[in-house]
């Protein structure tokens, strides 16, 4: 656990935090059945599903896949450093939950921006004792920075994945290539890059109709078609692993999504639309309902 995150003072915290503007990170929260938001998240995350019904589909199945990656690479290739940056909020199934689950001596250092995540990062930093969990306040823009705190934690000698999930569409093209290529430089070979992204490609008039819900709000929200996405990896020299770039939930699919309990009818009539969400199953998910590509590939 870093001293640095130790020290924070909780009152400059509470200074940091702007209530009145939605955050990427509080937003996803919303959607995920958290509690750690505020009004202004919450309006984002309504009027988005609002936009698009079936939109939580996108958040729920770009979580599992992260679930699924995660357990491939450590169970599959071997892999026990990662480095997750625009983590957003503890959630049930953080990276390192998954991964030492399978390998207790795993290491993971989480990464945002976001203050309500830092004042909740003592939630993130609870490793076994085998392993190594860290939690690095820094925007994906200060790669330098990032790479610096996280060399506190990981052996850079030694391969890491790197997970970029659902975060690169808040980040303009002349920012974000370069960007990712500057990161996966200073990973050695062996290196993974895990990474989901929000498309327009499958369907179109719903995802843009969210668009259109974020950027009304002051967001950067790019939605980048199939090759675009793919020019993350491929920009680094990166081979993309089996399946390719895919909808999110045909990337090595496992039926093992968590199916939320059923709370009775009545409770459920007392809730609106968003808090409905986290109880949603989401194995009924077409391709009509997906709007996010994801894939993993390996450096050489």
């Amino acid at each position: 656990m870093s001293g640095e995150v130790l020290s924070q003072d909780p009152a400059a915290l509470r200074r940091r935090i702007d209530s009145s503007k939605a955050h990427p990170a509080r937003v996803y929260d919303v959607f995920l059945g958290g509690k750690d938001h505020y009004p202004a998240d919450r309006e984002a995350a309504a009027a988005a599903l609002a936009a698009n019904p079936r939109g939580y589909l996108d958040v729920r199945h770009n979580r599992d896949f992260l679930r699924r990656a995660v357990t491939a690479l450590v169970g599959q290739d071997g892999i026990r450093q990662f480095l997750d940056i625009g983590t957003g909020l503890p959630t049930a199934q953080n990276v390192h939950q998954i991964a030492q689950r399978i390998a207790p001596e795993s290491r993971v250092v989480y990464v945002d921006n976001d203050p309500v995540v830092l004042a909740h990062a003592r939630a993130l930093l609870t490793s076994g004792p085998e392993g190594r969990t860290d939690y690095v306040d820094a925007d994906l823009r200060d790669p330098g920075r990032i790479l610096e705190q996280a060399a506190r934690t990981m052996d850079f000698g030694r391969p890491v994945a790197l997970c970029l999930v659902a975060v690169l569409h808040f980040v303009a093209d002349d920012e974000a290539y370069p960007l990712v290529r500057e990161l996966l430089d200073a990973l050695p070979p062996g290196s993974r890059l895990v990474l989901s992204h929000l498309t327009e490609d499958l369907n179109p008039e719903n995802i843009r109709a969210v668009q259109r819900t974020y950027t009304e709000r002051g967001f950067t929200f790019v939605l980048r078609t199939r090759a675009e996405v793919e020019r993350f990896f491929t920009d680094s020299g990166l081979s993309i692993a089996e399946p390719g770039v895919v909808p999110a939930h045909r990337w090595r699919p496992d039926g093992a999504a968590p199916v939320p309990e059923q709370p009775g009818e009545s409770f459920l009539a007392g809730l609106d639309e968003i808090e409905k969400v986290r109880y949603r199953d989401i194995a009924d998910a077409t391709d009509a309902d997906i709007n996010v590509y994801a894939g993993f590939g390996a450096k050489g």
